[in-house]
């Protein structure tokens, strides 16, 4: 039988009618990125402790800059995610 056409097209893969589509919160969407705001945040208060020495003032240390990062990583995280889900919202459009 080569040649010949089967009866009916094969439809392409579809989700289930009952299943709802993923929607990225910014609640949602700071879970996943508070780790590398917070890794962000570290680093950039371990530069500014670096250039502190400029004036004559220590070094921060980079246990106390993690520690540091910690609550500066939330409005962080939230802008971070808040700015994504802009991004998602113009791309759906």
């Amino acid at each position: 039988m080569s040649g010949t056409k089967s009866p009916s097209p094969k439809a392409p893969a579809t989700e289930a009618d009952n299943a709802e589509p993923v929607y990225w919160t910014v609640r949602r969407l700071s879970l996943w990125f508070f780790v590398f705001a917070w890794g962000a945040v570290a680093i950039n208060l371990y530069f500014i402790g670096l250039m502190w020495q400029a004036l004559g003032w220590t070094a921060l240390e980079p246990v106390i800059t993690i520690l540091l990062a910690f609550p500066l990583a939330f409005p962080a995280t939230w802008l971070c995610a808040k700015w994504i889900r802009g991004l998602m919202d113009e791309a759906e459009r």
